[in-house]
């Protein structure tokens, strides 16, 4: 026997949300982007996912272990991050606009 449970309004939605809104700047993309990447580089430097000796590991775990970091990455980004996206942008728009940072 099965039960099956009406989904919740309040469930997150199971699809990736973009980190910017479509209508963002390309200029926020990128450095939303960047913070992504410098946040995943450091997730992984610091060995937050690394595997427990108890599971036996495998050829694929490392892989899954670094999608795990990206994927943490995005979502601390998509909600707020360091702020390091926030100074990329302005120094993107002061160059951009011929002034130095």
């Amino acid at each position: 026997m099965s039960v099956i449970l009406p989904q919740s309004s309040a469930s997150p939605p199971l699809t990736r949300a973009p980190l910017t809104p479509p209508d963002s700047s390309p200029i926020r993309q990128s450095a939303e982007a960047l913070e992504t990447a410098f946040l995943a580089e450091m997730l992984k430097s610091a060995e937050v996912f690394k595997p427990a000796e108890s599971f036996g590991g495998g050829a694929g775990e490392e892989h899954f272990t670094s999608f795990l970091a990206d994927t943490h990455a995005r979502a601390m980004v998509a909600r707020g991050g360091l702020g390091l996206a926030d100074h990329i942008e302005a120094a993107l728009l002061a160059r951009q606009a011929g002034g130095r940072t």
